[in-house]
Parts: structure tokens; sequence; C-alpha cells
């Protein structure tokens, strides 16, 4: 994915667009805080808001993808996508992610494989995330599931 200057020293001023669309998103970041790691602080946004609900690690048949973590939260991750693009916007329309997750340590262990297949979709797109564990999730097999807020520019369908 091309880089599409979302995110830029300067503040963005009425007009610009991005991609032939309007602006939708500007990443914030207080002076004081450090530099956010794969994430951004917080996303400033205007237009058309789309929230998605927790999406898990299946396919189109309702079976899970695989045991293995970074497999399933890149499932996970695409499904998102997918919600998002039939809204008629993209991945860089992510404003927001929550992802839960079963296991920490497999997490852990998982993050080489998660960043690369996040570039592999996303690029350098990091919008606000927190990740949290929890005791379970509703469907057996399930490690993952995330949940996304989307800014759509309008017209967007």
């Amino acid at each position: 994915m091309a880089d599409l200057g979302i995110f830029r020293s300067r503040p963005f001023a009425t007009g610009d667009t991005l991609a032939g669309m309007t602006l939708v998103a500007k990443k914030i970041t207080p002076a004081h805080f450090p530099k956010a790691r794969g994430y951004a602080d917080g996303m400033l946004c205007e237009g058309r808001t789309l929230h998605v609900s927790g999406q898990i690690g299946w396919d189109a048949d309702l079976r899970i993808v695989s045991e293995d973590f970074a497999t399933q939260f890149l499932q996970a991750l695409d499904n998102v996508i997918a919600v998002v693009r039939a809204a008629g916007g993209g991945s860089e329309h992510l404003v927001k992610l929550l992802a839960f997750v079963t296991d920490m340590d497999e997490y852990r262990a998982a993050q080489k494989r998660i960043g690369e297949g996040w570039r592999e979709r996303l690029g350098k797109h990091y919008p606000a995330m927190s990740l949290v564990k929890v005791a379970g999730l509703i469907e057996a097999g399930a490690k993952v599931e995330i949940e996304g807020i989307a800014m759509l520019p309008r017209g967007a369908e």
C-alpha cells in the first residue's frame, strides 16, 4: 500500500485532499507524549462514521481459519477491512481498532508475523489501538476478536 501522507508534520488545511477525497482523519499526539510506536494516540475525524462489530479469524463458511494465533489475528483484521470496503472505504479510513486476545503470551510470540501482515494490509497506517486480554470469546476456537471504527469520506457506499 502506498503511503498516502495521512500523517505529516503540518496540520491539514481546509480543503486538503487525500487520494482525491476530502480529508477524513488526522493523527493527534500531545507535544509532551513520547512518539507512538505502531498506533496513534488519537485520531481527529470528520465525515461519516462506520462502527465495525467484533470480527474473528473465520472464513466465509464460518470456520476458524487456523489454530495459529497470527493467522487468526490477520484473518480477523482482514474481516474488519472487508466490512470497511463493503461500506465504500479502505483500510486507510480505519481510525480505531480494539483487539481482544485470549492469550498474551501467544500474542507476544506472534508479534513479528502480525507486524509483517499488518504492513501488507495497511502499510504505515496506524490508527488509535488498544489490546485487551479476555478469558474467552463466544466462538469456540477463536483466539482473537477485533472491533473497528472507520471514518468514511462523503459519497462512499
